[in-house]
């Protein structure tokens, strides 16, 4: 018997290649292992998600992503940059990734309250990563930024984008604290509007 996609007439299925979204994290550990957390769980076959660190201030993250999409062999759909405010300045990153066309995902003051979102609904002003951190601990009192256990926030994931959205309803004002606009690059792994 013929197989089928040597039949006269017949074509074999063919998808088209899924959307690759580069993501460079401004953190070596906390935000690439949160993002692998969430991609492995969510597991949004219609994106191909590649996450690099650069453990570097914004400007710098910024820089490092438009080299590794402009250097790759294979074109890159989206590029993410997720960073800090902490004691940044976030313009300069801010005027470099539009003129790259790079989307910032950006945490005032750090990634932590994305986290703590996933807990409790915080409108408060937190001056460091320390006050964040001293929040955070108190649903996840083992938190270290270098072992982040997504298990500890798989359940808080719908739960901190509406909080998030509140403090960051456009996704493009980074100046006000608390605010995070993380939950649209969530959005688009997990694939959802």
């Amino acid at each position: 018997m013929p197989r089928l996609e040597n039949r006269p007439g017949r074509r074999s299925a063919s998808r088209p290649p899924r959307p690759l979204v580069l993501v460079v994290c401004g953190a070596d550990c906390t935000e690439p292992q949160y993002l692998r957390g969430l991609r492995d769980h969510v597991a949004n076959r219609a994106v191909d998600l590649k996450i690099l660190t650069k453990g570097r201030a914004p400007q710098q993250v910024v820089d490092y992503a438009r080299k590794v999409r402009d250097n790759s062999e294979r074109d890159f759909d989206k590029v993410w940059c997720v960073i800090d405010v902490d004691e940044f300045d976030i313009d300069v990153a801010e005027v470099a990734a539009r003129a790259a066309r790079i989307d910032l995902a950006v945490s005032n003051p750090c990634f932590e309250l994305w986290l703590l979102l996933h807990h409790e609904d915080c409108r408060t002003h937190l001056p460091s990563y320390d006050s964040v951190c001293l929040r955070l601990r108190k649903y996840v009192p083992r938190y270290d930024k270098t072992e982040l256990d997504f298990a500890d926030y798989v359940s808080g994931v719908d739960v901190a984008v509406d909080p998030a959205k509140r403090l960051e309803p456009d996704g493009t004002s980074y100046g006000s604290n608390p605010s995070t606009n993380v939950w649209k690059l969530v959005e688009l792994i997990r694939g959802t509007p």
